[in-house]
């Protein structure tokens, strides 16, 4: 009887407990693609005797039977192969047609426009239809296989390109500047065959920015993984390069390298439960615009109240109030943000009266004057406004100058009827509570 054959495949996820941390798993092998053979796959042949299994295996078995003892932890980075990623690549190509003939063969250095949403939707196609690597095959869409492939058709250009060749299409940024969509490059000139790569930058995992989402095409097939900064292997040898065509216009674009800004994200990329790197982002440039006091850890990419504080403050530093000053950056917030431009946070902790309060309600002296120990005529004046405004149920005297926890749930009260939820409704005022109390 024939042995089926067997492919060597990484594991499905970021697992590393005993299994799958001592090496990749196997599976029956899936063609995809075009005919042909795909160069760089490792095959093993599996006897199909038990004698013949185990003389063949040798200890194997007893690993793929050993139990998950570890979570599942996904965003992890997966233990590395042995000086990933090793993997070859063809050079500079035109697309090819149908039947892999080439198609007209592109002329000069062309840079088509294309935005971020768009390059990180294209890596999403082959990572959906797991493309098999090749060197030597092209994928129905008329790109090669590897990994420069890969970046060449996620940036739409007219070619396929290889390590050597990229760096043109791009501008060199630093590790700070980078945004999904951007790639991280290292091309070996001595020996362009051992360790040169490139891979798709799709984000950072969380605001220490010590691991990223990388998407590559890299044996068996194209993935996306937790990586970390800057690569598995040859980590001090790869560049960041931005690609110039980048353009603002969709969801998640930016302008080119010549330092435009970032588009708006929209507002589904912020409040509770947003967990993502637009948020991270947000909460930088906040810091940066004197917003850092609103944060006890981070900024990073889950929503929390001081992300909607420290906006909110930055709203009101310029003037606006109401709707336009709900601490959920818009297009406007967002614009002002990215450019350097519009006025400064006030310093949150020092209890600087807002220099602009709505017409009719006293200046909000600061949150620090509403806080456990605080003892001041201002907390007086928000307790009696609250029993004004049918939320003092929790006073059993007063109200008085001594901050108490029947003042908190008095707020709280209030803030909730606002229709606010979670940390937006924890009891202590800001600008915004202090504004409609005083309406």
């Amino acid at each position: 009887m024939e042995a089926p054959a067997f492919e060597d495949i990484d594991p499905g996820d970021d697992c590393d407990c005993p299994a799958c941390g001592r090496g990749p798993l196997s599976r029956p092998a899936v063609s995809r693609g075009r005919p042909g053979p795909p160069a760089g796959r490792v095959l093993a042949v599996v006897a199909s005797t038990a004698a013949a299994t185990g003389a063949a295996l040798g200890a194997a078995p007893a690993a793929a039977a050993a139990p998950h003892t570890a979570p599942r932890t996904p965003d992890r980075p997966a233990v590395p192969a042995e000086d990933e990623p090793g993997t070859p690549q063809g050079g500079t190509a035109p697309l090819h047609g149908p039947a892999g003939a080439p198609a007209r063969p592109a002329t000069g250095v062309k840079t088509p426009p294309t935005t971020r949403a768009e390059i990180i939707r294209r890596a999403k196609v082959w990572v959906a239809a797991q493309v098999p690597y090749s060197m030597g095959a092209y994928w129905s869409d008329g790109y090669r296989q590897d990994c420069s492939g890969f970046v060449s058709m996620a940036w739409g250009l007219p070619g396929n390109e290889w390590t050597g060749s990229l760096g043109q299409f791009g501008v060199r940024i630093g590790k700070g500047d980078l945004q999904p969509g951007d790639i991280l490059l290292f091309h070996n000139p001595a020996n362009p065959q051992k360790g040169s790569h490139v891979v798709i930058f799709g984000g950072w995992t969380d605001y220490t920015r010590t691991s990223y989402v990388a998407y590559e095409q890299t044996p068996p097939a194209t993935r996306r993984r937790t990586t970390p900064y800057v690569y598995w292997s040859h980590s001090g040898q790869y560049v960041p390069y931005r690609y110039k065509g980048v353009t603002a216009g969709t969801a998640g674009a930016e302008a080119g390298a010549g330092g435009g800004q970032a588009a708006y994200p929209g507002r589904s990329f912020f409040g509770p439960g947003a967990d993502n790197a637009y948020v991270t982002r947000l909460g930088q440039m906040l810091a940066a615009r004197g917003g850092a006091s609103f944060y006890r850890s981070g900024p990073g990419p889950r929503w929390g109240d001081a992300d909607r504080r420290a906006t909110e403050a930055f709203q009101r530093a310029q003037g606006w109030r109401g709707e336009n000053a709900d601490g959920v950056p818009g297009p406007r917030t967002w614009s002002l943000l990215v450019s350097g431009g519009g006025r400064d946070i006030a310093s949150a902790a020092t209890g600087t009266p807002d220099p602009s309060p709505a017409p009719g309600a006293p200046a909000f002296p600061g949150k620090a004057m509403f806080r456990p120990g605080a003892d001041n005529a201002h907390v007086t004046q928000l307790g009696r406004r609250l029993v004004e405004k049918g939320f003092g149920t929790h006073y059993t005297s007063g109200p008085g100058p001594r901050w108490g926890e029947a003042d908190r749930r008095n707020v709280e009260a209030f803030q909730r009827a606002q229709g606010w939820r979670g940390g937006a409704a924890d009891g202590y005022p800001g600008p915004e509570t202090w504004r409609r109390l005083f309406l």
